[in-house]
């Protein structure tokens, strides 16, 4: 096992763990992460708001519970996060309520800011992009596959929104939130699936 995801496991949280750190910075005013600002501050307070429907709201198709149930070996989900990003809480609570469908993935989530070395290894076109979900054998911790920083359709929206504009504004931000109201978390439910069946 590489010793950066042996540290990372160490410093990991559950996914209520992570919820209740978030929610307790909140009230001191703070966010996750090496940076504070009241911009960094108000995404934070958007997405416990969103998580907090989410949680409520997501659902798991029949088709997706039962290819769920068939994982047979043991997995663990370790994801890099931080509380500001919007795409996180989009996706968080989609892990957890797919996690809840089977024995067989533990989710782990990690702050990126606190694990520099993990999360130089699952750059995205070079950039420290979040959510990042490192699929590893639950035995070994060995690094099997990953998954991220977004569902397909949502990374499509952004290249062609940056090609269009030059810049991925607030507009785009909007575009995005919008997408992932539509689409539901379908998307990420099948994608991750699929990484799944191809182990």
């Amino acid at each position: 096992m590489e010793n950066y995801i042996e540290d990372s496991l160490k410093r990991s949280y559950t996914y209520q763990e992570y919820r209740s750190l978030v929610t307790k910075l909140l009230k001191e005013g703070k966010s996750t992460g090496n940076e504070q600002s009241d911009d960094l501050l108000h995404y934070s307070e958007l997405n416990e708001t969103r998580m907090n429907r989410l949680d409520k709201t997501i659902a798991v198709p029949q088709n997706i519970q039962e290819g769920l149930a068939a994982i047979r070996k043991k997995y663990i989900w370790l994801v890099l996060s931080e509380g500001w990003c919007g795409d996180a809480a989009q996706i968080l609570p989609i892990l957890h309520k797919m996690d809840e469908y089977t024995e067989n993935i533990t989710l782990q989530l990690v702050f990126r800011d606190e694990n520099e070395e993990l999360m130089q290894h699952f750059l995205t076109n070079g950039g420290r992009a979040i959510p990042k979900v490192i699929v590893l054998d639950a035995d070994t911790k060995e690094i099997l596959a990953d998954w991220g920083p977004r569902p397909q359709g949502a990374k499509q929206l952004i290249l062609d929104y940056k090609a269009a504009h030059g810049v991925v504004d607030e507009t785009a931000k909007t575009d995005l939130q919008m997408w992932y109201l539509k689409d539901k978390g379908l998307s990420t439910q099948q994608e991750l699936l699929g990484v799944m069946e191809g182990l």
